[in-house]
């Protein structure tokens, strides 16, 4: 059985504590995996709001967020001061990458995204997005190439905005095979690697993509991935539906 690790960090203490364990535990056992972080501060206190949507309170009772969190991060942004989480411990970010592993972005704040992003709108969407890609620049010097949705959280907007950063690729979603969003017979922002995919390779997303078998996808994406070398030789029409001023978005086939 071949794996693709994915881990996202989304809270101050998950990155400081989990992170340099994950790190030791793959260092043992040779293995790389896909990072993705959250840069701005940590908010999950005011994740409470959801206590009156369905599933909320059965989902608390079954993870014991209090084990599984502590009680600083669940009054994060609330009771007590917000904590940075990328931007603040760009040691942990640089250790990540010296090791070898894949560091994309997790958005920015990430209960922001995820309990908000219907009203964020465009210009929202934009700025959480550049604002993460502006502290991955600042703390790495270069430039992320993949990003994960916070909460799994996408719309045809958030995918719109997306594809103007031109990553290499997104994982925003859970699903069994890479493949281009589709959204009312349009192709919509960048292609994506589902989380939980079963094929891949024992190694970071971005390099499990290129041994996966392309069934599903329109026929200039099937012969590899579309490295940035190779983005305008095997996706350039996909790339053309960017609805940017005076273009057409490509209708999927």
């Amino acid at each position: 059985m071949q794996l693709a690790i994915r881990a996202d960090v989304d809270t101050a203490i998950g990155l400081r504590q989990g992170v340099p364990r994950l790190l030791e535990l793959f260092r043992r056992h040779a293995v790389q995996a896909s990072f993705f972080v959250s840069f701005g501060p940590d908010n999950s206190g005011r994740a409470l709001r959801r206590l009156w949507q369905p599933g909320f309170l059965l989902k608390m009772w079954r993870t014991n967020p209090f084990r599984l969190y502590g009680i600083k991060t669940l009054l994060s942004g609330t009771l007590l001061p917000s904590a940075s989480i990328g931007e603040g411990a760009p040691d942990l970010l640089k250790a990540i990458v010296a090791e070898g592993h894949e560091l994309g972005i997790h958005g920015y704040d990430h209960v922001r995204w995820q309990d908000c992003l219907e009203e964020l709108g465009e210009e929202g969407i934009a700025s959480e997005l550049a604002k993460s890609v502006s502290a991955y620049e600042r703390l790495l010097g270069s430039r992320p190439v993949s990003s994960a949705a916070p909460g799994w959280r996408c719309t045809p907007s958030s995918l719109t905005v997306q594809e103007r950063f031109r990553f290499l690729y997104a994982s925003d979603v859970r699903g069994s095979a890479p493949f281009f969003p589709v959204h009312d017979g349009f192709v919509e922002g960048e292609l994506e690697c589902p989380h939980h995919s079963r094929r891949g390779g024992r190694a970071s997303l971005s390099l499990a993509l290129r041994a996966v078998p392309w069934r599903g996808l329109s026929a200039e994406c099937r012969d590899g991935y579309p490295t940035r070398g190779r983005r305008a030789d095997v996706g350039e029409r996909l790339r053309k539906s960017s609805p940017s001023p005076g273009s057409k978005r490509q209708r999927a086939r």
